[in-house]
């Protein structure tokens, strides 16, 4: 699975569940970091978890696992790393915060419109 479609597939995996304002950053020019971040928002420490455990879930029956997994303990911010797509799903108050989207302003925006069903 390429890096697009590996993020396509992320996307479409968080919106089933109702996930909130969701981006994708192409960042492959920027950084050696990955290719392509997906960012979204949960309203909820538990809706931060599941979408975070759906998405692991829903790669994992791909054959996918993630590199590496961070902030289990707070569900405030939960980083799904696989290494050419890397996803950041925040509490609200915490995507605010630290607002990923404007740090990464030179990274180009994906037009993601047609992955999303709950327009």
């Amino acid at each position: 699975m390429e890096a697009k479609e590996r993020m396509e597939r992320i996307v479409s995996i968080l919106d089933s569940k109702k996930a909130e304002d969701i981006r994708a950053i192409r960042i492959g020019d920027l950084t050696i970091l990955a290719d392509y971040f997906v960012i979204a928002a949960g309203s909820s420490s538990t809706q931060v978890k599941m979408l975070a455990d759906e998405v692991d879930y829903q790669m994992g029956l791909q054959g996918v696992q993630p590199y590496k997994v961070e902030g289990y303990h707070s569900e405030n911010w939960i980083v799904l790393d696989y290494s050419d797509v890397v996803v950041h799903v925040f509490q609200k108050d915490t995507r605010s915060f630290y607002d990923l989207e404007r740090l990464w302003a030179d990274g180009e925006q994906v037009d993601i419109s047609h992955l999303l069903k709950q327009n």
